[in-house]
């Protein structure tokens, strides 16, 4: 069974490139454009790894991934971000949201999926 991959982000460019990259290499991938609606379809989906833009509309990231944290349900899902905030202590920020890892965006291609197999239960 292949593993269930939701990514949260709100850039169809970004969400086309990450979707594309995961279905070739077999996973599943459900996807959100907003941080309610993530959080929504995560405690329907219950996925294996939740990739997170930081930079969300109605809710950010971090809110995000504070809230998946407090989902009994949730708590142990990795959720890595998936951001352009690159500056110093964003990825601290994250980490201590609730992500579990960081990746920077523009992503690379040719290492997005070993990034994110890192995370992967």
């Amino acid at each position: 069974m292949s593993k269930k991959i939701l990514y949260i982000e709100d850039n169809e460019q970004n969400l086309y490139l990450v979707t594309f990259l995961l279905e070739k290499h077999g996973y599943t991938v459900c996807s959100a454009t907003d941080g309610q609606e993530g959080i929504d379809k995560a405690a329907l989906e219950k996925p294996d790894l939740i990739l997170l833009d930081i930079q969300l509309p109605r809710m950010d990231g971090h809110a995000v991934a504070r809230n998946l944290r407090n989902n009994a349900d949730l708590s142990a899902t990795p959720i890595v971000a998936v951001t352009s905030y690159a500056m110093a202590g964003d990825r601290e920020k994250a980490l201590a949201a609730g992500c579990n890892g960081y990746i920077e965006k523009p992503i690379n291609p040719d290492t997005f999926i070993q990034q994110v197999e890192q995370h992967l239960p």
